[in-house]
């Protein structure tokens, strides 16, 4: 399903990081057929893969973003060497006001593609992500990049690797991959995840016992 050769036909841009940002990834058919097999989220963040139901059209996807070719292009567009590096797949449906702060992320990252899924974006009302020259002004900015079907971004990890998005609460259809340094990364990350994801649950079973 997904479409390589969109993302090899980006320019590589190199300032004020190494970035891409494609169109056409997916269609806006693909899309709504992505949307339809999504996993039952009804919590806000990035959820890890492994925790979630993947079937069809979503398991799709999923397998393009698990494939060598992905790694192949990335390192080739992004100046890496992406074979054979562990990854993790993580799934956003909600977003809340408090996400998409100013970040460069952790040192255990070597790049992220976000892939977007959303029918329509009005981007006045925040949420698309910015490529920033900077670690302190949001509006500082070099490229932004609306979380519309098929739009990608997608970056080597560095110090100046400062990116973020405006204020957003609602639905905001994404998926993550991210190529990290060691198998020992994964599992930590993968291990924190699943704490995280039970520790909500929990939370929101106490909740509603309160209510």
């Amino acid at each position: 399903m997904l479409n390589f050769d969109a993302l090899r036909s980006a320019r590589t841009r190199t300032e004020p990081f190494t970035y891409i940002v494609a169109e056409g990834a997916v269609t806006s058919e693909e899309a709504a057929s992505v949307r339809e097999d999504y996993p039952a989220i009804d919590k806000t963040g990035y959820l890890p893969l492994s925790k979630l139901d993947s079937q069809g059209k979503f398991q799709e996807l999923v397998e393009d973003l698990q494939s060598p070719e992905l790694a192949e292009v990335l390192s080739e567009k992004l100046g890496l060497d992406l074979i054979g590096k562990p990854r993790m797949i993580t799934v956003r449906k909600l977003s809340k006001l408090g996400d998409g702060r100013i970040h460069n992320d952790s040192v255990s990252k070597i790049c992220t593609m976000l892939i977007y899924l959303n029918d329509g974006w009005d981007k006045e009302e925040g949420g698309a992500i910015r490529a920033l020259n900077g670690e302190h002004d949001m509006d500082d900015f070099a490229e932004e990049v609306e979380p519309l079907a098929g739009n990608v971004f997608a970056f080597a990890r560095s110090e100046t690797s400062w990116h973020g998005h405006p204020p957003f609460a609602g639905e905001r259809y994404v998926i993550q991959t991210t190529f990290l340094t060691s198998q020992e990364e994964l599992d930590r990350k993968e291990n924190r995840g699943g704490i995280q994801f039970a520790l909500k649950k929990i939370f929101e079973r106490f909740q509603g016992g309160r209510a």
